[in-house]
């Protein structure tokens, strides 16, 4: 049984997480990025107390932090119970159990909320939505979308998920994308493949690249991609 949820939710992960989703090197953290549908992620505040930069954009940003704070309430118990129900499909040496894995992601949306009313004011939380955003061309060196593009294959078109990647083609320099799994499944998004060869035909640099990290089952990939060549 996989997890299928029939909308987007919020569900954020740590600094070190995204270290190993998107294969960040240590000069990767200097570079500006842009962390697209970023949600509830503690991945802004550790940068942010790191004096690295990043701006986060997601629609979700619009609400208070006690009205996200609501929203994760109302959803967490859903994720946990639906890991529980396909705890074969994962990895378990990271986290021992569900619910260790629900404290831990916890932690790191807690963090979030916390550091959400500040980082409103400085401007590194934004209200912005795929495939359309406010940024100006090549104004970020890396843009990067965890667990939104792919994983919602079933809710969000082929059309959509190709217009996303271009719109974070034209505001950044480089795109990770990661996991490429979808509906929470272990199964390959099939928008994965003709998403790769529409974008080579339009001349951009495309590679699929393991990344080190795996907690879903096969969910251990990432797409590159850069600008046209």
């Amino acid at each position: 049984m996989s997890l299928k949820l029939e909308k987007v939710i919020p569900w954020g992960r740590c600094l070190d997480e995204y270290i190993g989703m998107f294969s960040l090197t240590s000069s990767d953290l200097k570079r500006a990025i842009l962390d697209c549908a970023g949600g509830p992620a503690s991945f802004n505040a550790e940068m942010t107390r790191q004096g690295n930069k990043v701006i986060s954009c997601d629609p979700v940003y619009q609400f208070t932090a006690v009205e996200i704070g609501d929203r994760i309430q109302e959803t967490y118990q859903t994720v946990i119970d639906g890991v529980k129900a396909n705890v074969d499909g994962y990895l378990w040496n990271s986290f021992e159990s569900p619910y260790q894995l629900g404290e831990v992601r916890m932690k790191a949306m807690q963090e979030f909320l916390a550091d959400f009313p500040s980082g409103l004011e400085q401007g590194r939380y934004l209200t912005a939505e795929l495939p359309v955003l406010p940024f100006d061309n090549g104004q970020f060196d890396l843009a990067l979308c965890s667990h939104f593009l792919f994983a919602y294959s079933h809710l969000l078109s082929e059309e959509f998920h190709l217009e996303a990647i271009m719109e974070m083609c034209r505001v950044a320099k480089e795109v990770r994308v990661f996991p490429l799994l979808q509906s929470f499944s272990g199964e390959e998004s099939e928008h994965l493949n003709p998403i790769i060869a529409e974008l080579k035909n339009r001349n951009f640099r495309v590679e699929v690249q393991e990344a080190p990290y795996e907690f879903q089952k096969g969910g251990n990939k990432m797409l590159r991609v850069r600008g046209s060549m």
